[in-house]
């Protein structure tokens, strides 16, 4: 695995340390946990504001309303 430096804030810096105290954990696997959530949370809401823009679209929300039913047909 390769070492890349990352410039943080010092308040960060310090979350880290507090976190790290409480945790056991080392800085790595917390900015490593930190950013998966960051990618996650990000997905979310990337699939949120789709789905919304979906929705404030007439046409284009009765055509998903369409497949869904097409779709409940044809699973039973």
């Amino acid at each position: 695995m390769s070492s890349a430096k990352v410039r943080i804030s010092l308040a960060t810096r310090e979350k880290l340390r507090s976190l790290t105290s409480e945790t056991g954990q080392t800085m790595q696997a917390i900015l490593d946990e930190a950013v998966e959530v960051y990618r996650r949370q990000l997905f979310l809401k990337r699939a949120n504001d789709a789905f919304a823009a979906l929705r404030n679209d007439p046409n284009a929300w009765k055509e998903e309303q369409e497949e869904r039913v097409a779709w409940d047909i044809n699973n039973y």
